[in-house]
């Protein structure tokens, strides 16, 4: 199955989701798309955030992609009812991982840091009133953080300033599980481990969206199996690629321009 695996986020933040996906199937072709021309989703509104995924959509159907994985827990929040509804390939989502905190928590108390995007979504309270019965959710907008992201800005003074704005109040109410709700934010966990004591535990959905992604690849018979030719990786966004390039790190990969 030549096909490769359609992946879109807000801009490079969505990479984190790659990784996971590489990893576990490492013969598969990626095709990445960073829209950060129009990041950060989070601030956008509804109407605005479906209408940028399903551009996103018709690009990665354009590339002949088997299976999309929308890399953006904003655009899933928002977006991906739509896109099932109207779309015959399979769609892969992100949530905020509220079920392992919920099951992960000693004192009760969990932290979510999101973008209000997320955050003010249908899914994300049907989410959490599903799985965290009985748990007390500190909710967080973390404003500004995915644009110094994408600026490359991961180690400046201004970041550790928001961070300890929107982390600090969290610890204040006692939270042993501090829940990453932005698939950019997982680039923040060696800084956030800084400003955090040991014993909190921070979860991401990356690991989770990689394992989903291979169910259904293998539920569809659409899984690649064989490493000969390698898995191709092609990545583009739509600004310069100096982040997007800094972010992956050398590898196996091509990264690209396009005006989308």
């Amino acid at each position: 199955m030549e096909q490769p695996i359609g992946i879109f986020d807000s801009g490079v933040g969505g990479t984190s989701i790659w990784k996971e996906i590489r990893r576990l199937l490492p013969c598969e072709h990626t095709l990445y798309l960073a829209d950060s021309k129009n990041a950060p989703y989070g601030e956008k509104s509804k109407e605005e955030i479906l209408q940028l995924s399903i551009k996103n959509t018709e690009l990665l159907l354009s590339k002949n992609c088997k299976v999309i994985v929308v890399a953006c827990n904003t655009a899933t929040t928002n977006a991906i009812s739509y896109l099932r509804d109207n779309y015959q390939v399979p769609f892969i989502g992100i949530e905020p991982a509220i079920k392992p905190a919920a099951l992960r928590t000693k004192t009760g108390k969990v932290g979510i840091l999101a973008t209000k995007g997320t955050l003010s979504s249908g899914l994300f309270h049907n989410t959490a009133k599903l799985h965290a019965a009985g748990i007390t959710i500190l909710e967080q907008e973390g404003t500004g953080l995915v644009s110094l992201i994408e600026s490359g800005k991961l180690r400046s003074k201004e970041m550790e300033l928001l961070l300890r704005q929107y982390l600090d109040p969290m610890l204040a109410d006692d939270i042993d599980c501090l829940v990453l709700g932005c698939t950019h934010y997982p680039y923040l966990i060696p800084k956030i481990k800084e400003l955090l004591p040991d014993h909190i535990q921070i979860i991401d959905s990356g690991e989770a969206v990689a394992r989903q992604t291979k169910n259904v690849l293998a539920k569809e018979r659409k899984l690649r199996t064989s490493a000969i030719p390698p898995g191709k990786n092609q990545f583009y966004t739509n600004t310069k690629v100096g982040v997007l390039d800094t972010m992956l790190g050398k590898g196996n990969y091509a990264v690209d321009y396009l005006n989308f």
